[in-house]
C-alpha cells in the first residue's frame, strides 16, 4: 500500500455525500493568525511622565462621613487632588488622625458631629460642621459613602460656605433637657387623648384643658359607678396612673430647669424679657451659637426662622409665611410665649397699647409670630450689650412668660 502524503496541519478535507475523493480546502478558510497591524503597532513612551507621591502626610483638607461602625475618610492636598478615600472603623479614626498632621476636617451636622468634633480638634485639626442641604448639591451621582466624604471635602472649602458652630458637652447636656421634657409632655399628650376617646365613648365627656382630666379620675376608680365595666375600668386606671406619673416626671424636670435658670445669670437676664421663662432662656442658652456672629437683630431674628420667606426677582419684592428654615424647638417655644403675653395684654388697658391696636387689625396667631420675632430680637439685644429688659414707656407686662 502506497504511502499518504502528510497534511498540513490547517488543512481541512471535505467529502461529497456521494463519495469520491477527498478535496483539499481553500487556504483562505483557514485561521491566519492575528493581524499584522497588531504585531507591528508603534509603543510610544513618555519617559518624562512622573507621578505625584500620594503620601498621607500631603493632606490638608478631609471629608469626613459619620456613620455608627463605618466611617469613610476622603483626603485631598492643597491643590484639591484626591490622596485617598479609604474607610475606617470606628476604633481607627482616633488613632487615624492622630497621626495626620493638622489640617481642615468637615463633617455634616448630625447627633454625633459635636463629640467627633471635640476628640478630632484636640489633635490641632480645624474641624467644622456643615448643613447636610449645603453638601448635598456636591455630591455628583448615585448616593454612596465614598460620594458624601468627597462632597464634604469640596464644600468645606468653599468661601462663601455657612458652617454650625461645635456644641459643648454642657450645651448638649441643655439640650436632652429640653427634649426629655418635650418627650414626656408628647407622651401626657397622647396618654390624655386616649382616655377621653375612650370615655367619650361611653359618654362621660370632661371640659377642655389637662386641668379638667383630673375630674374623670374619681369617675375611674369609682368601682360602684355602672357607666364603666369592669374590663374599661380596669384598661383606664393604667391610663389615668400613667398619666398623673408623667405629670410628676415632668414637674420635676421644670424645678430642676428654674434651679438652673436662677444660678445663671445670663438666664436671669433673659427672664426679663416679657414671655421670655425659665424655659425659654435654657433653650437660647442650649441652641444659640454666639450671638456676636450675627451682624444685626433681624439676622438672629431670620435664623430662628421668624422672618418672611422672600421670593423676589425682576427688581420685585415677594415675602410670604414665615420661613421656619431656623431650629423648630426655639421657634415654637418663642410663639408659645408670645402668647401667653398677648392673652395678658388683652385684659390690660396700659400694656403695649400698639400690640392691642394690631389685635384689632390682625389675627392673634400672626400678632404671636410678629411679637415673637420682636421678643428674638430683644434676646440678640440683651446677649450682645449686656443689662436688662426696660419697657421703654415704663409699664411692667407681667409674668407672662415659658
Amino acid at each position: 500500500m502506497a504511502p499518504q502524503k502528510a497534511r498540513s496541519p490547517g488543512a481541512i478535507t471535505a467529502t461529497r455525500s456521494g463519495g469520491g475523493r477527498s478535496l483539499l480546502a481553500d487556504p483562505l478558510m483557514r485561521w491566519n493568525g492575528p493581524l499584522r497591524q497588531h504585531q507591528s503597532a508603534n509603543v510610544v513612551v513618555i519617559a518624562n511622565a512622573t507621578r505625584r507621591d500620594r503620601s498621607v502626610k500631603d493632606v490638608t483638607t478631609i471629608g469626613l462621613d459619620l456613620a455608627k461602625h463605618v466611617f469613610q475618610a476622603f483626603g485631598a492636598d492643597v491643590d484639591g487632588t484626591p490622596l485617598f478615600n479609604r474607610k475606617l472603623r470606628r476604633a481607627e479614626v482616633l488613632r487615624f488622625f492622630e497621626r495626620l498632621p493638622p489640617c481642615l476636617v468637615g463633617m455634616e451636622a448630625c447627633s454625633s458631629a459635636h463629640h467627633w468634633a471635640r476628640e478630632i480638634s484636640a489633635f490641632g485639626h480645624d474641624v467644622r460642621l456643615l448643613p447636610p442641604q449645603y453638601v448635598k448639591p456636591f455630591v455628583k451621582r448615585g448616593k454612596t459613602d465614598a460620594a458624601d466624604a468627597e462632597a464634604i471635602a469640596e464644600a468645606v472649602t468653599r468661601k462663601t460656605m455657612r458652617f454650625v458652630p461645635v456644641k459643648t458637652a454642657e450645651q448638649q447636656a441643655a439640650v436632652m433637657v429640653l427634649r426629655t421634657r418635650a418627650l414626656l409632655v408628647r407622651q401626657r399628650t397622647q396618654a390624655i387623648n386616649a382616655l377621653r376617646a375612650h370615655m367619650g365613648e361611653l359618654g362621660i365627656i370632661a371640659p377642655t384643658g389637662i386641668a379638667n382630666v383630673k375630674a374623670l379620675a374619681p369617675i375611674i376608680r369609682d368601682e360602684e359607678d355602672t357607666r364603666l365595666p369592669p374590663a374599661a375600668r380596669f384598661a383606664l386606671t393604667e391610663i389615668i396612673n400613667q398619666i398623673e406619673m408623667l405629670a410628676t416626671q415632668i414637674d420635676k424636670l421644670e424645678r430642676e430647669i428654674v434651679i438652673q435658670a436662677k444660678q445663671d445669670d445670663e438666664m436671669r437676664r433673659l427672664a426679663t424679657i416679657p414671655g421670655v421663662g425659665a424655659i425659654i432662656a435654657l433653650a437660647v442658652k442650649a441652641f444659640v451659637p454666639d450671638p456676636a456672629g450675627f451682624k444685626s437683630a433681624r439676622h438672629f431674628a431670620a435664623w430662628i426662622g421668624l422672618t418672611p420667606k422672600a421670593h423676589s426677582s425682576g427688581g420685585k419684592e415677594r415675602l410670604g409665611r414665615i420661613s421656619k428654615m431656623g431650629n423648630p424647638v426655639l421657634r415654637s417655644l418663642l410663639t408659645t410665649g408670645a402668647a401667653s403675653v398677648l392673652r395678658h395684654v388683652q385684659y390690660r388697658d396700659r400694656v403695649w397699647p400698639w400690640l392691642k391696636n394690631m389685635l384689632t387689625r390682625r389675627p392673634f396667631k400672626v400678632v404671636a409670630v410678629a411679637l415673637a420675632n420682636k421678643i428674638a430680637r430683644m434676646i440678640w439685644a440683651l446677649l450682645t450689650r449686656g443689662g436688662v429688659y426696660r419697657d421703654p414707656i415704663g409699664i411692667e407686662v407681667g409674668s407672662a412668660a415659658v
